[in-house]
């Protein structure tokens, strides 16, 4: 068992040579391989004129929204980002790089497969257009493949001015936190008390750098005992639920038809208060999963995890729209409404999808490794 531990350490740091903590490992597969889940078995698809549109249950089903608070993981992922992203500019110094090497070891491994995604959803969309040019539906249901990748362009930015903000967290430490918290409120108080257009976009950033920012504080807070990670998260609940109670910000974390706002498109203070929630309580469980990880069979779990969790990300809505054409020739619709029968076909729309993305991924996640090995 200690030299599958000790094997699938080494797998992970060869990968990512930035994170020597496995449990920011786990974290990124899980806050990637959630999202998909999601995607999968609570997508509602609705066909307008304009061709198929994503919708969800969350409005529809008395309480689901609380489940939002638990499943919407991008806070995670970006805090885990953050650790990630310092641990590289530190190593980069040490050797004696420089800013260009730093950005090339961070977005190296992301954006050859998004390019090469993005690239494969183009040609499909050209020749759409060259065999049936009257398919106004395909524009559309590409657009939906496509659209969870908002969030590679934020990070992207991150990476470009991570370098500044360890300048600036290295000089202030914490009151950067507090001046990007008061930026995301007064971002706020702009758009809901003085209807100040666009000014909603600009906490695209700004919510999504703070999070960021307290993952530069990743390994005060491993070191941290029990009590912090309990004052973190009952603070981050007490924020998350004044928030969502007083009238303005709704009380789901992802958006809902119906709803007049959402909390992440652009997100709002209320997730600035459900980073801080995840962030106690994952503190919290770190013992628990770390000795959980030193399993041999989760140990294994948890390589293969980080090796396929963004190949999966990146065409998991590929293999999403392959079982939904698959079900539909042989006579199964999804329906359109939270029905009864809506429900009772979620394990279906958990399953089809997995298999039908499996064949893509192994595809993908090869051309991938071929490639990064001739490379070096």
């Amino acid at each position: 068992m200690t030299a599958v531990i000790a094997r699938t350490k080494v797998a992970i740091d060869d990968r990512s040579p930035s994170d020597r903590d496995g449990y920011a490992d786990v974290l990124r597969a899980f806050s990637l391989l959630i999202v998909v889940l999601w995607h999968w078995v609570f997508t509602v698809v609705q066909w307008r004129p304009d061709g198929p549109h994503a919708s969800n249950p969350i409005g529809t089903t008395h309480g689901l929204w609380l489940l939002t608070w638990v499943l919407q993981v991008m806070p995670l992922f970006f805090f885990v980002g953050g650790f990630a992203h310092l641990a590289t500019w530190r190593s980069v110094a040490a050797n004696g790089g420089g800013y260009a090497t730093f950005v090339r070891r961070r977005l190296g491994r992301l954006g050859g497969p998004t390019l090469i995604t993005l690239a494969v959803v183009g040609v499909v969309r050209l020749g759409v257009e060259i065999v049936a040019p009257g398919v106004g539906w395909a524009g559309r249901g590409l657009l939906l493949i496509i659209s969870p990748l908002w969030f590679l362009g934020v990070y992207v930015v991150l990476v470009l001015i991570t370098p500044l903000m360890i300048k600036t967290h290295d000089a202030i430490g914490e009151v950067a936190l507090v001046l990007l918290a008061g930026a995301a409120m007064w971002v706020d108080l702009g758009r809901f008390r003085y209807d100040i257009d666009g000014i909603a976009w600009v906490n695209m950033i700004v919510v999504w750098a703070l999070v960021h920012q307290v993952g530069f504080f990743w390994e005060r807070l491993r070191e941290a005992p029990a009590r912090a990670h309990w004052t973190i998260a009952i603070g981050g609940l007490f924020a998350l639920t004044g928030f969502t109670n007083m009238g303005l910000y709704p009380r789901s974390m992802v958006g809902v038809p119906g709803e007049q706002i959402s909390n992440m498109a652009p997100p709002t203070l209320t997730i600035v208060a459900l980073g801080l929630l995840q962030v106690g309580l994952i503190g919290l469980a770190r013992p628990i999963v770390m000795r959980w990880v030193e399993r041999e069979r989760p140990a294994r779990w948890v390589a293969a995890a980080n090796r396929l969790s963004m190949t999966i990300f990146l065409w998991h809505l590929t293999g999403y729209a392959i079982a939904y054409g698959a079900l539909r020739l042989v006579g199964l619709d999804a329906p359109e409404a939270t029905t009864g029968e809506w429900w009772i076909q979620r394990p279906l729309w958990l399953i089809a999808p997995a298999l039908a993305t499996m064949p893509v991924v192994s595809v993908f996640h090869g051309f991938e490794s071929r490639r990064r090995g001739r490379r070096g």
